[in-house]
């Protein structure tokens, strides 16, 4: 198949391995392994991976040392190959992928704080993006973005009419401004809604359907990645 070879990040940010999260990262690695991709797996719990975007991700010498800019020094730091160590290793893995996926259980309309600090520290400009060079033509332009989340909340809540508001809302901050800011073509979201309130059987559907979707993964299209698509209509 035409996938062989192809590579796949998956950032997972769940604390317990018998999670649904947990299962719908397994499914993902075995799927795509079958299919001849390579996986790497950043699980950032596992790893206890740094959110805390501080001067210790400049292993160098500050450009301004009287007053600390991160996004500056971190800028700076990328050029001059002097950032902290962790930084480099998920930029590596990021740009040897073809396909990035994001596995975490939606907080507060957004991503656990471990998986923020990935996004905050990884994401620096030189690497990920650049002024001029983001939108459509970031960085990691080439490359598929999908997010593939848990929520507290149900379906019925996360509509135009629900108390929550469309799920395309939550979506805006994670998928527009953060990784088609930095050039990945996004593909559509795979939210479980509900898994705490679903029975047996019906997690294990969440787990099946998204298994099922992987295996032709590699022929959808991006979607369209215009305001209108989150709150047009």
């Amino acid at each position: 198949p035409s996938n062989l070879g192809k590579k796949v990040l998956i950032v997972y940010a769940h604390q317990e391995p018998t999670s649904l999260n947990g299962s719908l990262k397994k499914v993902a690695e075995d799927e795509l392994s079958r299919q001849g991709c390579t996986v790497t797996v950043s699980d950032l719990y596992s790893m206890n991976f740094e959110p805390r975007a501080t001067r210790k991700d400049i292993t160098g010498a500050c450009s301004n040392p009287e007053f600390f800019s991160y996004g500056v020094e971190a800028y700076e730091a990328y050029k001059k190959r002097s950032l902290a160590r962790d930084i480099i290793d998920e930029q590596k893995k990021v740009q040897e992928a073809d396909l990035v996926i994001f596995q975490f259980p939606l907080y507060w309309f957004s991503v656990p704080a471990i998986l923020k600090g990935w996004m905050d520290r990884v994401l620096c400009q030189g690497f990920a993006f650049d002024i001029p060079g983001f939108y459509d033509s970031g960085f990691l332009k080439g490359k598929l973005g999908l997010l593939s989340l848990t929520t507290g909340s149900t379906a019925e809540m996360y509509t135009k009419a629900g108390v929550s508001g469309d799920f395309r809302y939550f979506l805006w901050p994670l998928q527009h401004g953060t990784l088609h800011f930095c050039g990945f073509k996004v593909l559509a979201p795979q939210i479980s809604f509900a898994p705490e309130y679903a029975s047996e059987e019906e997690r294990k559907g969440m787990v099946a359907s998204w298994a099922q979707r992987l295996k032709t993964i590699w022929t959808e299209e991006p979607i369209n990645c215009t305001p209108p698509w989150y709150f047009g209509q």
